[in-house]
């Protein structure tokens, strides 16, 4: 009995002390340190209701390891960021999904802005939508690739600091080039091709300042059909 009655005691002893850990591990979640920033675990829901808006850890008011962000969808919070934090900065590794699970883009931000490699994906299946490249101040910087959701390539461009820049090419779903193109400063300048779906020749002539200039020169069924002088126009239409 004496026996019965010890081990009896045991267990509510076990008891208690598992309330009084959850109840404790309850009260640390959305606390704040001594300087009113955030630390600990937090949670947070949407308004009036018991459904998360996100999850994660903060150390003294900084972003660390792991946060989920949730959308509500049919009002339930659905799984819509994974961000992954460096502990020594504000960067993160970062994968946004749809809210059926896919995964929609993933790289790195800064904050809020797009910082190094994105990958993009198509909406129905796995395959790369695009790859691009962002620079520090979160702007498009370097190649940028578009794929068709065969793999093949769609469009070639460059960018400098958010603007096209350079040689823009786009493909047909079979890897006909459809269209040679040259930018500066996010307008059409310089030299350009079009092609039709099998690759033959339908117009070409330049550029300047997003504006046709020049002599252009069209085709039909590969043959010079006429051709067309632009120098009317100023260098600058910005001017006009």
């Amino acid at each position: 009995m004496i026996k019965q009655n010890m081990m009896s005691r045991l267990f509510f002893m076990f008891i208690l002390t598992m309330v009084s850990f959850i109840s404790y591990a309850q009260e640390v979640v959305n606390q704040f340190d001594n300087d009113g920033k955030r630390h600990g675990v937090w949670k947070k829901y949407y308004d009036k209701t018991d459904q998360l808006r996100y999850e994660g850890k903060f150390n003294h008011g900084k972003e660390i390891d792991t946060f989920r962000f949730y959308t509500l969808n049919n009002k339930k919070s659905v799984l819509s960021a994974v961000k992954v934090f460096n502990p020594k900065n504000n960067k993160a590794s970062v994968k946004f999904l749809s809210s059926k699970g896919k995964l929609i883009s993933e790289g790195s931000m800064n904050g809020r802005a797009y910082i190094g490699k994105w990958t993009f994906y198509h909406n129905k299946s796995n395959a790369v939508l695009s790859t691009e490249t962002y620079n520090d101040d979160g702007k498009l910087e370097g190649e940028k690739i578009v794929y068709y959701d065969n793999g093949q390539i769609a469009e070639k461009s460059n960018y400098k600091n958010g603007q096209l820049e350079g040689v823009s090419k786009w493909y047909s779903e079979r890897g006909v080039l459809l269209k040679d193109l040259l930018y500066k400063n996010d307008e059409l300048h310089g030299m350009a091709k079009f092609y039709d779906a099998d690759g033959l020749l339908l117009a070409e002539g330049e550029y300047q300042y997003d504006r046709k200039h020049n002599i252009w020169n069209y085709y039909e069924d590969g043959k010079l059909k006429e051709s067309i002088d632009h120098t009317r126009r100023s260098k600058n239409p910005k001017k006009q």
